[in-house]
């Protein structure tokens, strides 16, 4: 009965005569488009397919003029998109290349370059998801490149714009995929300007070549002579998967217990599979989640730090930011050593990561420096004021003002021997007085490592550290 109401209008609340809702050919076309429908979402041809054939059959489904849905038809059709499926690649570089505007000199006629604008990307401030699907597109032709694993379905872009509209982020960069693709939005015309790597641009023109050997000028087909220095190094991309978990989960407040609580959508876990569910709460873990019994549980709102992961598509990578959490036995131990309170006490945290160590200390009265955007994200949501910076590169610059600190809390990086210069950097920054409690390796113990200061060295504690055999020990020190 559904396919004959649907067919005679009546859910769109025109008043129709019952002779309407005898009309079989057209309850016939409504059946035949849904069924269409969902056969093309048991595959993943709709994913892989260019975007002007998604128009084709999303247009054909619309209108209820697909073909009958018969065996006969089914079977041939269907085993037909999933055969072009490597024609789909070829299709989909001409596609974006042919959806450019025609109107902006960012466009080159000849061939892609590392800025591209598209326009209509937004209609009345919300995605028009026909043009975010050449985005889309770009965003999977460049995955493959990169043997990113999963793949995008063919709507995530449309939501990766809906939550860049929703932080009013009009006119600012993002970067999207871990750096491989940067957008930027207009809400006001909605256009969409685009920055890929040179390198890409070279790959994508090389396929257009291969589509119009004669169309192509040989400039637009040579390697770029040098690599891009934007291309970001030490961040990581996240399975297409995991991010899928990320975007259908939410955040919910707990006003008795003054917390936050992000929970998977149901059944996402069986969508996705268990790596990806694992990788997920990896995540959620990195950015100061507890499990707990519905999900995870946050002591501040999650929501903004996880919309940065959902558009950027990445985290820091934990080894080249040597982001290494500091277990709770071995803070509370540093912070013993550090000395009583005083009102008129400032604190330094020069690695603050995610507020490990900053934790401890009064938030009004913290400077916390991280490396790391995201980590800084977390560290602002959870009330410290927070500096995104080199800590080397900052105390260069802070020593030469008049602020000095009157207690520093640290845990250093340890690789090439980064531990030792960030401990003679914290040093410049303190008052005369103050004090330094360090967390260092444990090779180091028993050193006098600066001259001129009291100083005393902890135990050495052995295998806190989740994930490394390393072995640590506190350093102490009073700056005469």
């Amino acid at each position: 009965m559904s396919y004959f109401l649907e067919a005679s209008e009546i859910r769109g609340g025109h008043y129709l005569s019952l002779s309407s809702l005898a009309n079989v050919d057209d309850a016939l076309a409504v059946l035949d488009a849904s069924y269409w429908s969902k056969a093309l979402a048991l595959t993943d041809v709709l994913d892989c397919m260019p975007q002007c054939r998604r128009d084709q059959w999303n247009k054909a489904i619309s209108d209820r003029k697909t073909v009958p849905f018969t065996e006969e038809a089914v079977r041939p059709t269907i085993a037909d998109l999933l055969s072009s499926r490597h024609k789909f690649f070829c299709e989909r570089v001409d596609g974006i290349f042919r959806g450019l505007s025609g109107t902006h000199v960012t466009n080159q006629p000849e061939g892609f370059s590392k800025r591209m604008i598209l326009d209509y990307v937004l209609r009345d401030g919300y995605p028009n998801h026909s043009r975010a699907g050449l985005i889309n597109d770009l965003r999977s032709v460049i995955a493959t490149f990169m043997g990113r694993p999963g793949g995008l379905k063919h709507y995530e872009t449309a939501n990766l714009l809906r939550r860049i509209s929703e932080m009013h982020a009009w006119g600012e960069w993002h970067d999207i995929d871990g750096g491989a693709v940067r957008i930027r939005i207009y809400r006001g015309v909605g256009t969409a300007h685009l920055e890929i790597n040179p390198e890409v641009a070279f790959r994508l023109n090389n396929v257009l070549a291969g589509l119009y050997p004669m169309a192509i000028p040989a400039k637009f087909r040579a390697r770029p002579k040098t690599k891009s220095k934007t291309f970001k190094l030490m961040e990581r991309p996240l399975p297409f998967a995991v991010l899928r978990l990320l975007e259908a989960g939410g955040v919910g407040r707990s006003e008795a217990a003054g917390t936050w609580e992000f929970s998977f959508s149901y059944g996402s876990g069986n969508d996705e599979g268990k790596h990806a569910v694992r990788e997920a709460e990896r995540v959620l873990e990195s950015i100061g989640g507890v499990p707990s019994k519905y999900g995870y549980t946050f002591d501040f709102n999650p929501s903004a730090v996880l919309n940065t992961i959902r558009i950027s598509g990445c985290i820091p990578d934990a080894a080249s930011f040597q982001f290494y959490p500091t277990p709770s036995t071995v803070a509370e131990a540093a912070f013993d050593m550090l000395g009583a309170d005083r009102p008129q006490d400032a604190y330094l945290e020069p690695s603050a990561g995610i507020g490990g160590l900053a934790c401890l200390l009064p938030a009004d009265r913290t400077t916390c420096i991280e490396i790391a955007g995201l980590r800084c994200d977390v560290l602002r949501a959870r009330g410290y004021q927070a500096h995104k910076a080199d800590f080397i590169e900052w105390a260069a610059v802070a020593r030469t003002g008049a602020t000095r600190w009157s207690k520093v809390l640290m845990n250093p990086p340890f690789a090439d021997g980064r531990a030792l210069a960030h401990l003679q950097e914290a040093s410049t920054l303190v008052g005369a007085g103050g004090r330094i409690v360090a967390i260092l390796p444990a090779s180091m113990c028993g050193k006098d490592l600066l001259e001129g200061w009291v100083g005393e060295w902890s135990g050495v504690f052995s295998n806190e550290f989740a994930g490394t055999g390393v072995s640590v020990a506190i350093y102490a020190a009073t700056r005469p």
